[in-house]
């Protein structure tokens, strides 16, 4: 007999989200040579009572349903208009029915950029991010996770202009 069960994960809400380390940063691409955003979310090391390493990373992958992401290993998809300009605020619509993700001041230029419809590299990493980790730190764990296969990625735009 073959299991043809199917796993779904919840979006998590806005608790969960409370607990996600986000990063932003704008880059020239190597490979095609213009700007591309970049927004890499991951989450802080289990910290609330019955929060465990397992049910975090269910979190993380909720949103990685939600949002359609694939692993980093592959072709990146496109998976729709996330982003939501407010003045200085950018929110995501990670796929929750309810809730948004506010993103951390993401500077004038990355904000330009999106508002200007270019293109954002969406990432989600499964290991812990240690809360307040700078560019060096946040570079080192991009390239763990890219490594051993614990990253999704898309591709989003702004909503809506």
């Amino acid at each position: 007999m073959t299991d043809n069960s199917l796993t779904i994960r919840a979006v998590p809400g806005p608790h969960f989200v409370a607990g996600c380390t986000v990063s932003t940063w704008l880059q020239v691409s190597k490979f095609a040579g213009v700007p591309i955003a970049y927004v890499l979310i991951g989450h802080v090391p289990p910290r609330s009572v019955g929060e465990t390493a397992e049910s975090v990373e269910t979190g993380l992958l909720g949103m990685v349903d939600a949002m359609r992401l694939r692993p980093a290993a592959e072709r990146v998809p496109i998976v729709g208009a996330r982003l939501i300009l407010r003045g200085p605020a950018v929110v995501l619509d990670y796929g929750h029915p309810a809730c948004t993700m506010q993103l951390p001041a993401t500077g004038d230029e990355w904000r330009a950029h999106v508002g200007a419809g270019g293109q954002v590299c969406l990432a989600i990493g499964l290991d812990p991010i240690p809360p307040g980790a700078g560019p060096d730190a946040v570079e080192a764990y991009l390239a763990r996770v890219l490594a051993t296969g614990r990253a999704y990625m898309g591709a989003t735009t702004i909503r809506g202009r």
